[in-house]
């Protein structure tokens, strides 16, 4: 497909599992610009670079909203696919999210984990992802299912033109959310989610904090 696509993930020691992400996007999209956007004291960086990867190193660690910010901006395709590096996405799923747009004419295609329960995902994250969708679909006006997905597909020039705070947690709530606001065709599709490789960082409950200020500030900010 002559149009570029940019693979992006954010990553914070997981070098157990990028080998095996880095292989399986390589695998499905084979022409795809990896790039990786790399805060970690571990070998990671090192081995998404032996495996053809162009890393970007974000040292001192800064945050996932700040480094999503600069993988999102620094992409070279006209598409730019978001993936969590500890493969609970499925990367064979990308050429579907990339043709959304390019083919289908969709700016925002969000992979959607939860049209019910994954088994991957303990019950107190589930409740609380349904739960702050619920509350961003009554102001929103249209039916949102997960807005903390990490496997998106944006079309470049929309992040290029939209304006957005990086600075904090739960950036995929506004990266949702904002394209809607501001007119944007936003599709979803359903996803697999499986079981991490590594240990979770994410921090529950400022999660759920910043989540609902981006809802707020999406919705009723100017």
């Amino acid at each position: 497909m002559a149009s570029k696509l940019t693979v992006a993930m954010i990553t914070l020691n997981e070098e157990r599992a990028v080998e095996k992400v880095v292989r399986s996007v390589q695998a499905a999209v084979p022409d795809a610009e990896v790039l990786v956007v790399d805060s970690s004291t571990d070998a990671t960086a090192e081995i998404a670079e032996s495996l053809g990867a162009k890393v970007i190193k974000q040292l001192p660690p800064i945050g996932y909203g700040p480094a999503m910010d600069v993988a999102l901006r620094s992409g070279s395709g006209d598409v730019v696919v978001t993936l969590d590096c500890d493969d609970t996405y499925p990367p064979e799923r990308i050429p579907d999210l990339r043709d959304l747009v390019l083919l289908q004419g969709w700016d925002v295609v969000d992979g959607c984990r939860l049209p019910r329960k994954p088994p991957a995902m303990p019950l107190v994250n589930y409740v609380a992802n349904w739960t702050v969708a619920a509350l961003a679909s009554v102001l929103f006006g249209r039916r949102l299912r997960d807005l903390h997905s990490g496997m998106r597909a944006y079309r470049k020039t929309v992040i290029d033109g939209m304006r957005y705070d990086p600075k904090g947690a739960a950036l995929p709530v506004e990266l949702l959310l904002r394209p809607l606001k501001e007119g944007f065709k936003v599709h979803t599709v359903p996803i697999d989610y499986r079981y991490r490789i590594g240990e979770s960082t994410m921090r529950p409950l400022e999660s759920i904090v910043w989540t609902i200020r981006r809802i707020l500030r999406v919705r009723f900010g100017r």
